[in-house]
């Protein structure tokens, strides 16, 4: 089996179980795997919005206190073996390709023996478990993919953190149709003998984490924003302390991956206190300025600029519209962008208005794209300069083409757009 023959198994596998939402198939799996889930310990993210910067986060910083660290999340941004890594080095092809092929086949005994067989993420996770168990790990960093209490991720033990970041409304069909209902079922990977991290935010999603907290016996730290002290931000990263202690360096841009490492900072401290005493504030620090996350308000080049970001839903646009206020002040940019049409996106544009000096719109390869010309009119009727595109490359070379050596260009959406845009520039 080849690389690209692994990863073309994998997506030929369920998305979606027949059975429901449960940990049985998962368990199933691991169990005929040896249980590599129970040989590493792990600090666990679930959330909306940041789990993955978070992810990246943690990761850097065990990896320069000298832990052994493995990461897994989801989705990529330009390669698959993004989601198998182990301080901060992807998985090679050839160990994806046994990998694949020794979860398969264990896929294949138990259809025999009469089970259900993994839907693709429950294979991925089981791959990353299994490559991080034969590679002695001291950590695992893992990421939920969707929810958590239900979770393919959910079947490791107690973990020694468990982390939930920014909660918003998504896959309310799944999750629920409240902020309160969806972190009910984020705050499910929370279990006895850990530790629980929350990003501050709304006092009704505390309260559901201070809930499950009790239910479960576990202590839990809420981020304390009124903590963080500012020392200076640019486009060469930013500078702070928090709750007396630093000066902590971010290479990544943004206010939210500042309110990200704090709590990053406090899943720290929760490792200290129960004894990993190689998370000195130096090893925080380095772990930090070394924090790399692709298509976060991501920085590509100068003269323009062009920054790429993967905000996809109001929250995060929200977020990255406050960050490129902060970074650039008054300045308009040009944005490239595309949409979905049964996505809130006219909330999303008009939150992008004020500080647009043009837009260049595409049509994401997608049957729920809204088309280009369509975006591009509405955007119009709104007093911006709008250019249809017809693809991404055509929509890069435009933008370009619309942008002085002092301007300032942002392209934002999925992360599979964003990662296209990171290619196209990467390849010029």
């Amino acid at each position: 089996m080849t690389e690209q023959q692994a990863i073309e198994a994998l997506h030929a596998l369920p998305r979606l179980p027949r059975s429901g939402a449960s940990l049985e198939r998962m368990q199933a799996l691991l169990d005929h795997l040896g249980n590599p889930e129970k040989q590493f310990k792990c600090i666990h993210i679930a959330g909306t919005n940041g789990k993955g910067t978070l992810a990246a986060m943690t990761s850097s910083i065990l990896t320069h206190a000298g832990y052994k660290t493995g990461l897994t999340i989801s989705p990529y941004v330009l390669n698959f073996r993004e989601r198998f890594q182990i301080n901060g080095q992807m998985m090679s092809p050839r160990t994806l390709a046994s990998l694949t092929r020794k979860v398969l086949d264990a896929a294949d005994a138990i259809i025999a023996e009469g089970g259900e067989g993994p839907v693709e993420f429950e294979a991925v996770t089981a791959i990353a478990f299994l490559w991080f168990a034969r590679q002695k790990c001291d950590f695992a960093v893992v990421e939920t993919g969707l929810g958590g209490r239900y979770d393919a991720t959910n079947v490791i033990p107690a973990p020694e953190v468990c982390v939930v970041a920014n909660i918003g409304l998504e896959h309310t069909a799944i999750l629920g149709d409240t902020v309160e209902k969806i972190a009910a079922e984020k705050c499910g990977i929370i279990k006895h003998g850990s530790h629980a991290v929350l990003f501050g935010q709304s006092e009704g999603v505390e309260n559901v984490a201070r809930e499950k907290c009790a239910q479960e016996d576990v202590a839990l730290t809420i981020t304390a924003q009124e903590k963080l002290e500012r020392i200076s931000s640019s486009l060469d990263g930013q500078e702070f302390k928090y709750r007396g202690r630093g000066p902590y360096h971010l290479r990544l841009l943004g206010e939210y991956q500042l309110l990200n490492a704090l709590t990053v900072i406090d899943v720290c401290n929760a490792l200290r206190s129960h004894g990993w005493d190689k998370l000195t504030d130096e090893a925080i620090d380095e772990g930090l300025s070394h924090a790399q996350w692709p298509g976060r308000l991501e920085l590509l080049r100068r003269g323009p600029d062009f920054i790429v970001d993967g905000a996809h839903n109001p929250q995060c646009v929200d977020a990255l519209m406050d960050s490129l206020a902060a970074l650039y002040g008054d300045k308009k940019l040009i944005f490239l962008t595309g949409v979905l049409r049964d996505k809130d996106w006219q909330q999303m544009l008009r939150r992008a208005l004020p500080l647009a000096k043009a837009f260049v719109v595409i049509t994401p390869p997608s049957a729920r794209a809204l088309d280009e010309n369509e975006l591009a009119a509405w955007l119009n009727a709104q007093g911006v300069q709008a250019v249809p595109a017809k693809d991404t490359d055509d929509g890069v070379r435009r933008a370009l083409e619309l942008a002085g050596e002092d301007d300032a260009i942002c392209s934002w959406g999925s992360l599979y757009f964003t990662g296209e845009v990171r290619r196209v520039l990467t390849e010029q």
